[in-house]
């Protein structure tokens, strides 16, 4: 004789009750009917509360004094966090974008400010921001000079809230050296660059870049410094990527503006290093404009990676882990903010850099190694 509906539930809201837990399976092999017929059990008790529905599980339903609380959301604890970042900074928006998938997930707030262009721009930013309640401050300054990058240290560094540096990388022995700090490693960018060009048999390499960020300056100091000790670089040159890449551009400079195809002819160059991304498909151009192919009479390198793909040859490049430093900048300064964590605000300042790599791409290619009319237009 089958057994009635209402005493197989109650038979099964026991099992689940003693046992605060069990599979589907497992009652339907106890009470001998099919895993169908208690599935159907089960979902009809869950909608009248009398129990709880998993993935092939049925669990009982705590009392309201039992149930676990939920925990807090971190913004529960205070204010928003201010997010300062460079107007029209395309590399910058792509870490903002990580940051924001972590403090969203913390449920945290974010008071976005962005910072215009014009010098010392970010402190009103971030006196305001504080006023008006944020708790911790995650800053990516401009710093189109040296000067305007040291007149920044000291303010930063007597915020009274958590601060941590996004993608810039102050001065060692300044006052911001004891601020958190997340960047990329552009010097291990620059070594990929420049090991995949001379692998591929390039032995005369032209690094143009800008000159008017920290990330600019740290990749002509590392290509100065790597282009002068590979001894398979016979050859370089570093030059100015555009003529308003220059912090003052006010001011007058012993660099002349690149012209890409004259500098390649006259140093007998195979192989260009460009950045950032726009300047080096407008550097592409220039050089198509000139009679000089791409990759054939000439690899090209881009750094930044946030457009280089797009380029109607796309563009071999460096690409620094723009999202990845956003969310590592913004797990950091959680973790200063939470006060849960006991150790979070007197840990140990911290200074972590992330490894680019490279996308290789159509721009680069070994080059010719006999004599053509193609193959000889840039040493005429």
């Amino acid at each position: 004789m089958r057994e009635p509906v209402d005493l197989r539930r109650q038979r099964i809201l026991a099992a689940v009750q003693s046992r605060g837990g069990i599979r589907v399976s497992d009652l339907a092999a106890e009470l001998a009917v099919s895993v169908v017929t208690v599935r159907r059990d089960v979902e009809e008790l869950a909608r009248a509360g009398k129990l709880r529905r998993g993935h092939g599980v049925a669990r009982p339903v705590l009392p309201e004094t039992e149930r676990p609380a939920a925990p807090a959301p971190r913004s529960a604890n205070g204010g928003p966090v201010a997010v300062v970042v460079p107007e029209r900074h395309a590399y910058l928006y792509e870490a903002l974008h990580g940051a924001r998938t972590v403090f969203e997930e913390a449920g945290t707030r974010i008071a976005l400010h962005i910072a215009p262009a014009a010098p010392g721009a970010e402190q009103p930013l971030v006196e305001r921001a504080l006023a008006e309640g944020a708790r911790g401050l995650l800053i990516a300054p401009r710093w189109r000079s040296r000067t305007t990058e040291e007149a920044d240290y000291s303010w930063l560094s007597r915020l009274d809230v958590p601060v941590v540096v996004m993608e810039r990388r102050p001065r060692r022995g300044s006052a911001l050296h004891a601020v958190d700090t997340v960047c990329t490693d552009h010097w291990y960018g620059i070594h990929l660059a420049v090991g995949h060009l001379t692998e591929l048999g390039h032995r005369r390499i032209v690094l143009a870049a800008r000159d008017d960020s920290p990330t600019a300056r740290a990749i002509r100091a590392a290509f100065t410094e790597i282009a002068a000790d590979h001894p398979d670089v016979d050859k370089w040159a570093v030059a100015l990527s555009s003529p308003g890449a220059v912090p003052d551009r006010a001011a007058a400079t012993t660099e002349t503006p690149v012209e890409l195809p004259s500098i390649l002819a006259e140093l007998g160059a195979t192989a260009a290093v460009l950045h950032g991304d726009v300047d080096a498909l407008m550097l592409v151009q220039s050089l198509r404009d000139n009679g000089v192919r791409v990759p054939e009479d000439c690899s090209v390198i881009a750094y930044d990676d946030v457009v280089a793909a797009l380029g109607s040859t796309p563009l071999t490049a460096v690409s620094p882990p723009k999202a990845d430093v956003g969310r590592a900048a913004a797990e950091l300064l959680l973790r200063r903010l939470d006060p849960r964590d006991p150790e979070g605000a007197s840990a140990p300042v911290r200074r972590l850099e992330l490894l680019p790599s490279l996308k290789v791409r159509g721009s680069t290619q070994a080059p010719r190694t006999s004599a053509t009319p193609e193959s000889t237009a840039l040493a005429k």
